[in-house]
C-alpha cells in the first residue's frame, strides 16, 4: 500500500480504494469456479429429485446412526447409473464450493490482518 510522505497512515481515499480492490479480488476467486460448481451441484441434485423418490430414501433409512453410511452405501449402488453419476457430480461440484469459499474467506481475512498494522 502506498503511504503518505507527510505521516505513515494511509488517506481516507487510499484506503477506501485498497478496500475495493480487495473486495473485487476475492469476488473473483467465489464467483469464477463456485459459482459453476454451485450451479452444476443445484442441477445433478435437480436431477436426482426428478429419478429417485427422496422422501422414500429418507423415511427408509435406519433410525440406528451406526447403520447410516452401510444403508445410503448400498442404496446407491442398486440405483440407476444415472443417479450414481449425479450424486458423484454433487459430490464434486460441492468440494470444489467449499474449496472456492475457505479460498475467498482466506484471502479475506489475510487482507485483514495487512490492513491492522
Amino acid at each position: 500500500m502506498m503511504l503518505n510522505t507527510m505521516n505513515e497512515t494511509p488517506s481516507v481515499i487510499e484506503r477506501t480504494v485498497m478496500q475495493r480492490v480487495h473486495l473485487i479480488r476475492a469476488l473473483r476467486f467465489a464467483i469464477s469456479s463456485g459459482t459453476f460448481s454451485l450451479l452444476v451441484s443445484i442441477l445433478a441434485l435437480w436431477g436426482i429429485g426428478r429419478e429417485v423418490w427422496v422422501a422414500r430414501v429418507l423415511q427408509n433409512a435406519p433410525a440406528n446412526l451406526i447403520d447410516l453410511p452401510r444403508f445410503y452405501f448400498a442404496a446407491f449402488l442398486h440405483t440407476s447409473i444415472i443417479v450414481q453419476v449425479l450424486v458423484v457430480f454433487v459430490a464434486i461440484a460441492l468440494f470444489f464450493v467449499a474449496r472456492e469459499i475457505s479460498r475467498a474467506l482466506a484471502f479475506v481475512s489475510a487482507v485483514k490482518r495487512t490492513e491492522s498494522f
